[in-house]
């Protein structure tokens, strides 16, 4: 196995989408993505029955068009990497179960990885060195997670998480209240292009004096989902008309001012003055725009990869996987299967002693 540069093939398949990735080293060859979001659209959500099915459909062709992107041969391959969790566990294991086929049969080693992990070693394809320690912000449809990353592939410690919705499921159902089309993040962002994010002052979970204690980095959208829905339903109630605009731009806001307040205040707790933006919600236009403006007030660096790089795709898992033997990590043994909960302190899994 070359340990330098590997070249190394990335598995993802968590949820909606069968990502593949090929990197040499911290060299992005290809990224290929395939989505069965408009599967999901007609239930308004995501159906892990169907996100398992459509992977299935998807892999092979995804991994054809990868190799051929790369410009490689699957017999080129210094490792294969796959995620084990979290996710959906039956669309894990499509990609569990493609991942051990494809190792076995090129008799490759195998690297069974973190998802959420991922999503902070896909800031290495950017072609910059990342300096740690970093405070790390994943905001996606089923995750949002803040993480000190002290060193990548072996100190990854989770400073909070959400308690009940993840911002991009908050993100749907309010644009289903509003009316507007699944996915909710893009149409809600749409709509508060022309809103006043200061119409309505929507609640900011967690962020009572009485909430640092315990949840000081824990994030809860429940309370802001219904306080929304009651807000349109009062409104309809008495004739008036629904300010989608001002409704979509005020819950943006409040949901933006919680993530940005948090991660920035562990940013000052922690003495770190980098914080890493991750996961699909980053395409959000307001949040990136509020992170940038507020982290330079403070003195802190912000780094985002490329959106192609935020969603779920499978270069991240390459990279994190190639950052693991470049560092002489051993492969992970046929020996793990799908952990929709796995920790995000458990980089790698199944390790071979």
């Amino acid at each position: 196995m070359n340990r330098d540069e590997p070249l190394v093939l990335g598995i993802e398949t968590s949820c909606d989408e069968t990502g593949i990735g090929i990197v040499r080293g911290r060299t992005l060859l290809s990224n290929t993505i395939a989505s069965s979001m408009d599967e999901h659209a007609r239930y308004g959500g995501v159906v892990p029955e169907v996100a398992a099915r459509a992977h299935l459909e998807a892999l092979q062709p995804a991994i054809t068009a990868a190799v051929a992107d790369a410009g490689i041969a699957l017999e080129d391959l210094d490792a294969v990497a796959v995620t084990s969790g979290p996710g959906l566990a039956g669309a894990l294991m499509v990609g569990i179960g493609a991942a051990k086929a494809l190792a076995v049969s090129l008799d490759t080693p195998l690297y069974a990885v973190n998802h959420l992990v991922g999503h902070i070693a896909a800031d290495i394809l950017t072609g910059d060195e990342v300096e740690y320690p970093t405070v790390a912000l994943l905001v996606s449809g089923g995750h949002t997670s803040l993480l000190l990353v002290r060193d990548l592939v072996s100190d990854v410690e989770l400073l909070g998480e959400t308690m009940d919705d993840a911002a991009g499921e908050a993100f749907d159902k309010i644009a289903r209240i509003l009316g507007l089309p699944y996915p909710g993040g893009p149409e809600i962002d749409r709509a508060a292009a022309t809103g006043d994010p200061h119409a309505i002052r929507f609640p900011r979970g967690l962020s009572r004096a009485s909430d640092m204690a315990e949840h000081r980095y824990d994030f809860s959208f429940s309370g802001l989902k219904t306080a929304v829905a009651r807000w349109v339903e009062q409104a309809e109630a008495a004739g008036e008309p629904v300010p989608v605009a001002d409704v979509a731009a005020s819950f943006r806001e409040a949901v933006v001012d919680v993530l940005v307040t948090k991660a920035l205040d562990a940013c000052a707790r922690y003495g770190v003055p980098r914080l890493l933006l991750g996961g699909g919600v980053i395409a959000n236009r307001r949040l990136r725009e509020v992170a940038l403006e507020r982290a330079a007030a403070a003195g802190v660096a912000v780094r985002i990869p490329p959106l192609s790089l935020c969603t779920d795709n499978g270069a991240m898992i390459a990279a994190l996987a190639a950052e693991l033997i470049m560092s002489g990590r051993t492969p992970s043994t046929l020996a793990f299967g799908a952990d929709s909960t796995l920790p995000v302190t458990e980089i790698q899994v199944a390790v071979a002693e």
